[in-house]
């Protein structure tokens, strides 16, 4: 029997804890290369359980104006491939446990080589793969061989994905499920929660995975009310505003970490007996 990896580890032991995870986004080199590296390795302490880390791409079109401006500033900086894995690495060196996903586009995976990119991925210690323009009808060209190097390869549902799509979405799946809350790129408004409940209700009868939810997730009260009923909350545009609207490097931390610190400490509490149910309409990305 394989040794549980990373992201099996990570759920179980929150499972443990009755709380969902708290998945932060970042783009890999925004807003510079030694800031993206000082954000990534503050995230842990600050409460991230699972990372996303943004593979840059020109041309990122599920994705609203602000992650899309971040992929430009990471480029425009020089981020590569090769300097994302390397950012992984680095992490590594201090930090063996929190798991981290690599959340993009084929293109530059297929630029990269395929076998060389999840060989070199394994070896710094990616977890799992998000490549959202990459449908099931394609799995041998990476999701079967990330397999075999031991990188899960998660998979998107959507509000759109119908009971006869969903076989196929779920087929050959690993790490978890993430639930996209809202039908077109980020930047529109979610659903009520308790649509949102009943939808990840639905999907739970489909799969044992993990299920996290995205898209549209910005304050700590939002994840409180999407973390009752998911195993794992994502928030990701927030963050990087942050970083946009920052005036330096060193306040761009201090606002990620200082707004992941918050999301952390609403997660923790969200299920115990007499926290107060929150009224949250709609959530906007």
């Amino acid at each position: 029997m394989n040794n549980p990896s990373r992201l099996e580890h990570c759920f179980a032991a929150l499972k443990q804890q009755n709380r969902p995870a708290l998945v932060s986004y970042l783009t890999a080199g925004d807003p510079d290369a030694d800031t993206s590296r000082r954000l990534l390795r503050g995230l842990p302490e600050a409460g991230v359980d699972i990372i996303e880390l943004g593979m840059p791409f020109s041309d990122p079109m599920a994705d609203g104006p602000a992650i899309q401006k971040a992929a430009l500033r990471a480029l425009e900086g020089g981020q590569t491939q090769a300097k994302t894995l390397e950012m992984v690495r680095s992490f590594r060196e201090q930090n063996s446990t929190t798991p981290i996903v690599l959340m993009g586009y084929y293109n530059p995976i297929y630029c990269y080589g395929v076998e060389r990119f999840l060989t070199d991925a394994a070896r710094v210690g990616v977890d799992g793969l998000i490549v959202v323009d990459l449908p099931p009808e394609h799995d041998e060209e990476l999701c079967q061989p990330a397999a075999q190097h031991g990188i899960d390869f998660i998979r998107l549902a959507t509000p759109t994905t119908d009971a006869k799509r969903l076989p196929k979405v779920l087929g050959n799946a690993s790490g978890f499920i993430y639930y996209v809350s809202v039908a077109g790129v980020t930047g529109g408004s979610a659903p009520t929660p308790e649509r949102l409940e009943s939808a990840v209700n639905d999907l739970r009868k489909h799969t044992e995975l993990p299920i996290a939810v995205g898209f549209g997730i910005r304050t700590a009260e939002q994840a409180a009310t999407i973390g009752r009923f998911s195993d794992a909350v994502v928030v990701g545009s927030a963050l990087v505003d942050c970083i946009e609207h920052a005036n330096t490097p060193d306040e761009a931390v201090e606002r990620v970490h200082g707004l992941v610190s918050e999301l952390a400490e609403s997660v923790r509490v969200c299920r115990e007996e007499g926290y107060k149910q929150l009224q949250v309409d709609t959530v906007t990305y």
